[in-house]
């Protein structure tokens, strides 16, 4: 028993010390996983330099959107105006629906193309200072009215399908008439229109001009891409009878009339009234729907005013026989 004793002895004076060792490395181990938790729950929450990187990630992504977008707008766009250009070529009928961008684009276009191969249209306006003997008011009246006539003139122009290549001559920057044209028409200066203060004979040669004149006597037959032809500007034509005739006798250059005599006969009206002189814009739009047509007789039934007595005729002798 002593034996006994003396063995279990150290034995029991040895088991605190482990159990004390077995608790001191449990402690050791929760203390490593404690600080890997720790570790890992840093990793996982966002500093703030992750924070300006998705920013910045988020705003290029933005950009780069927008730029898409933009791109596909424009391919969109492009993708109208050529088959605008393909049904005008073919001519195919409808109307599409452009953005008024596209529209501004392809009138643009079209206009700079008159520029280089349309017929070309000269507007005489020398003969605007033939106004001198009425008084100021009446003067700038009857000066605002061609300066409508230039605006409605351009307008007509632009919705065109084969525009004519415009010339506004002997406009003088200092004239009544150039300032009212500034101020009734906006955007008159970036008109596409050619604005000089020359005269016709300074930019073509004589035997290229033709005059259109209601007194003159030969009718015109068609419209010849060789030729240049001219109108009279003219504020009043009551001034001066036979105004834009005898200015084309003075530049010594070929005169001819729409065929007003072939194709319309008069009408009878009350005020017995009857008038072959036209507003330069009605005179671009008769010429604007006959290249079209190929028809006097449309051309007169669309744009000739009712007003100014006549009627279109469909037979072409008895408009002869009763003028």
């Amino acid at each position: 028993m002593a034996g006994s004793e003396c063995f279990s002895a150290p034995a029991q004076r040895n088991l605190p010390q482990r159990s004390s060792w077995q608790l001191n490395g449990v402690s050791e181990v929760m203390d490593l996983l404690h600080i890997d938790v720790d570790i890992d729950m840093m990793k996982g929450k966002p500093g703030k330099e992750d924070l300006l990187h998705s920013r910045n990630v988020l705003r290029k992504q933005r950009n780069w959107e927008r730029q898409l977008a933009a791109k596909k707008s424009k391919r969109k766009e492009e993708k109208q105006r050529r088959k605008l250009n393909r049904e005008q070529e073919s001519g195919a009928t409808g109307s599409p629906q452009f953005t008024k961008r596209v529209m501004k684009a392809i009138t643009k276009e079209r206009l700079a193309e008159a520029q280089r191969t349309g017929l070309k249209l000269c507007v005489d306006l020398s003969m605007t200072d033939c106004m001198s003997d009425k008084i100021s008011v009446c003067l700038m009246q009857e000066v605002g009215r061609l300066a409508g006539q230039l605006r409605r003139m351009y307008g007509s122009n632009k919705k065109a399908a084969r525009p004519f290549h415009l010339f506004l001559t002997e406009l003088q920057e200092d004239s009544r008439l150039y300032r009212e044209c500034v101020r009734m028409n906006e955007g008159f200066l970036n008109y596409k229109i050619d604005i000089t203060e020359e005269s016709c004979l300074d930019l073509f040669p004589p035997e290229k001009l033709v005059y259109l004149s209601p007194d003159a006597e030969e009718a015109l037959e068609t419209v010849d891409a060789d030729k240049v032809y001219v109108l009279g500007g003219l504020v009043d034509e009551s001034i001066q009878k036979k105004l834009s005739f005898s200015r084309a006798r003075e530049l010594n250059i070929c005169t001819v009339r729409l065929p007003i005599d072939e194709y319309m006969v008069k009408k009878n009206n009350t005020k017995n009234f009857h008038s072959k002189i036209l507003a330069v814009n009605q005179v671009l739009d008769i010429l604007l729907t006959f290249c079209d047509t190929g028809s006097w007789i449309d051309a007169l039934q669309a744009w000739f005013p009712q007003g100014k007595g006549y009627v279109v005729t469909q037979d072409e002798s008895s408009a002869k026989s009763a003028t």
